[in-house]
């Protein structure tokens, strides 16, 4: 049996809020007869609070359908500030000590064959890396997104500044080391490239969704009294949620009263949004909690139509837009970056995200043609997901990266 082991800061189970993206690929792993193992840090991501360990306890391991989690206990924060960077750091470091001593601790935990980093910061990928060095395997680098620069781009960080020349400095560091590099979007192939990387060990396998969970019943189409929206995910300063405000505003003095928008999430923006909209007086808004994994299935089927907003260049692959698609949604696509699968697959409306007149005409279209129209819309990224995203397809495409990189 081969062993896998995933680095994955924000991994969860999907009894959690978040993206399955690794417990996913996971359990299919384990039906083609190989160990895995995911070391996550125990405080969630999006709910910001401890969701898995004691005060007392350092690390946890539990089996969830076969997966095991080595879940780790990490510094807490509430914000982008100081205390995140710590998060970080206190996982990066934890991470490795209890990799090399947990063979020996859990029995059921064995020593990998492979070791793969995934970016949701470049500390995670550095810890795979020096466990692939500790146990003589080969490590898989998985790009989430790019660091530094994904923080250029939104203007957290200067191109030219110490941090980001740090970081620069270890992103060519990992990528020149590992044996393969997996991306989530293809936009991030050409940046790769221009570091010198080899366009044959880049492979593409974006984010997917588990299609069964998504059973599309004829109640979906009904025509409701209310016309609902749907935003569901994190609420941070990379999603472009302010113009929805505006958007909404618009729609209010239309005197539109059917239609209603709906954030489901969490995030260092929250407050800060609920605060916006109280002062413009909107009353065709809710703000709602993070839903776990396993429940999006049922809050989406309730719904009319989905926004996905981003501020950025998007280099990953949006759990939030599986989601979507598989739930037959059409979207309202309202971000940067030439890679659009909306517009790809004719699966919604693409505005400016920084365009409240767009986003509130792409609604209001939406909301006048009939419920009918709205499922044709939506069938069409249905189809999309089932053929090219759903899980057992892109595990497939995983496990014949970690056979290439055996081989190297």
């Amino acid at each position: 049996m081969i062993n896998i082991w995933i680095l994955n800061h924000y991994a969860i189970t999907p009894d959690m809020p978040g993206g399955t993206r690794h417990y996913d690929f996971g359990k299919e792993l384990i039906k083609k007869g190989y160990g895995v193992t995911i070391f996550a840090s125990s405080f969630n991501h999006q709910e910001h609070k401890e969701l898995k360990l004691t005060r007392k306890e350092k690390y946890k391991i539990e089996n969830y359908n076969g997966v095991n989690f080595v879940w780790i206990k990490t510094f807490p924060y509430q914000k982008n500030n100081w205390q995140r960077v710590l998060n970080m750091i206190s996982y990066s470091w934890r991470v490795c000590l209890i990799g090399k001593k947990i063979t020996k601790i859990d029995g059921n935990i064995r020593k990998p064959d492979i070791i793969i980093g995934s970016t949701v910061h470049l500390l995670s990928a550095l810890s795979a890396y020096q466990l692939a060095k500790y146990y003589k395997v080969k490590f898989i680098m998985e790009i989430r997104d790019l660091w530094p620069q994904s923080l250029i781009d939104i203007g957290k960080l200067k191109k030219i500044s110490p941090v980001a020349i740090v970081m620069r400095f270890l992103e060519r560091y990992l990528y020149h080391r590992s044996q393969a590099i997996i991306i989530l979007s293809p936009t991030t192939e050409s940046y790769l490239t221009s570091l010198g990387i080899n366009r044959e060990n880049i492979y593409l396998i974006p984010n997917g969704v588990d299609v069964s969970k998504y059973i599309i019943t004829k109640q979906d189409i009904n025509k409701r009294e209310e016309f609902k929206v749907m935003y569901a995910g994190s609420i941070g300063i990379v999603n472009a949620l302010n113009p929805v405000l505006q958007a909404m505003k618009i729609i209010q003095n239309n005197n539109l009263k059917n239609i209603k928008f709906i954030f489901i999430g969490s995030g260092i923006e929250k407050n800060r949004l609920i605060k916006e909209y109280r002062e413009l007086e909107i009353n065709n808004i809710e703000f709602l909690n993070p839903v776990s994994k396993v429940d999006m299935p049922r809050i989406l089927s309730d719904v009319d139509a989905c926004l996905l907003a981003e501020n950025k260049i998007l280099y990953g692959s949006s759990n939030k837009l599986m989601d979507y698609m598989a739930a037959s949604k059409p979207i309202i696509f309202s971000t940067f970056g030439d890679h659009n699968i909306v517009q790809d697959v004719n699966c919604g409306i693409s505005v400016s995200p920084q365009n409240p007149a767009q986003i509130a005409e792409a609604i209001i279209r939406l909301y006048n043609i009939s419920a009918e129209e709205r499922q044709k819309i939506g069938k069409n990224g249905r189809e999309y997901i089932e053929r090219y995203r759903a899980i057992p397809v892109l595990a497939d495409k995983l496990e014949k990266v970690i056979q290439a990189a055996t081989r190297v």
